[in-house]
């Protein structure tokens, strides 16, 4: 992957944002990390479903189009989970309900909020 420069805001105005640089992958990083092939990623390239830019003659495929790609797309979607990053989600065991993809997080957060309300 390319790395990532983490950007702060330098102007001291701390309601002006900068521009983020943005994380883009090669085709075959982006295949490997939702369980697709790198054929799947060139159709969706060649259908205008995700962005992407030229360097040295090399497609590089803006993350963020990705991941809202695969979300749109059941059938990458269940890749993902099968064979790309989304096996890996149970594992990481994320405490925080605002993050957690685990159901039975948020439910226990639900669960405590009724009973505090």
């Amino acid at each position: 992957m390319d790395n990532i420069k983490n950007t702060t805001n330098t102007t001291g105005n701390p309601d002006k944002k900068e521009p983020k640089e943005m994380i883009r992958l090669s085709i075959s990083e982006a295949a490997k990390l939702f369980g697709v092939t790198s054929q799947t990623i060139r159709r969706a390239i060649r259908s205008q479903e995700i962005t992407y830019i030229i360097v040295g003659g090399r497609y590089k495929i803006n993350f963020e189009s990705l991941v809202r790609w695969s979300q749109i797309k059941t059938t990458v979607r269940n890749k993902s989970a099968q064979r790309g990053i989304g096996q890996f989600v149970d594992k990481w065991k994320i405490k925080n309900p605002l993050y957690s993809p685990n159901p039975k997080v948020i439910k226990k957060k639900e669960n405590t909020e009724k009973t505090s309300a």
